[in-house]
């Protein structure tokens, strides 16, 4: 087979394994909003309560949710969305350098004020996670840090590569939530306030780098384009 074919074999079925996990995802995300809606009723609902409400299987469900504990931890962190979301659509919204940072302080300062506020259930979340058997077939976590931070990153999305933005992403997630907060202060002994700080400036220095990175590529590629088009016009004279 030849090479090209092979790549585009390769992407062919990386594009068709993303699709499956997204489409995991969107339905683990129906799941644990039937369930918050029924937490807000005043439920406790079962993980077979939370699938009927979903109208997805209940074995469907259960592999999401083995115990009942954790739809219900889940259920509750999944509350946390709609006030982050609320809050970076009034941030600004601009893809310079200085909005896309203060974007940037919102998101890190209410995840982790959010991280301490919460702690106890996410403390319990991660017990959960940890002690369940990996699959790379099914997702094990819910992506609210993913999102937020996209949401976060959005006007700068059509600004760099593609590559450049999953790279800071990911790098971004390191930053924030109930992980970092742990390092911090159950390894490094730091206070509340300084947690965060740490976490601010980490998150900041990841951007600047990456924009940094941005800014020198396209000065080389702007060079590179005068310097041709200077020499077609000596050379235009010349003839």
């Amino acid at each position: 087979m030849p090479v090209s074919s092979k790549v585009h074999k390769q992407v062919r079925v990386s594009e068709l394994d993303r699709g499956r996990v997204n489409q995991k995802l969107r339905t683990r995300r129906r799941i644990l909003v039937s369930a918050a809606a029924l937490v807000a009723a005043g439920k406790a609902p079962t993980v077979t309560e939370a699938a009927d409400a979903a109208e997805v299987s209940r074995r469907t469900a259960y592999r999401y949710f083995p115990t009942q504990e954790k739809l219900l931890t889940e259920a509750a962190l999944e509350g946390l969305r709609a006030p982050m979301e609320a809050m970076l659509a009034d941030a600004p919204s601009g893809s310079d350098a200085h909005d896309v940072g203060l974007r940037l302080s919102v998101l890190i300062e209410q995840m982790q004020s959010m991280a301490i506020r919460n702690e106890p259930l996410l403390r319990t979340m991660i017990h959960q996670t940890v002690l369940e058997r990996s699959s790379a077939a099914m997702p094990r976590r819910g992506t609210r840090r993913i999102d937020w931070i996209e949401a976060a990153l959005k006007p700068l999305a059509k600004r760099i590569s593609a590559k450049a933005y999953t790279r800071l992403v990911s790098g971004l997630a390191l930053c924030g939530g109930i992980e970092a907060l742990l390092v911090l202060r159950d390894i490094c002994g730091l206070a509340e306030v300084e947690a965060i700080e740490v976490s601010h400036w980490a998150a900041q220095a990841l951007l600047k780098e990456t924009l940094s990175e941005f800014d020198s590529s396209a000065a080389i590629v702007g060079n590179a384009r005068r310097r041709k088009k200077s020499s077609k016009v000596r050379i235009g004279r010349v003839a």
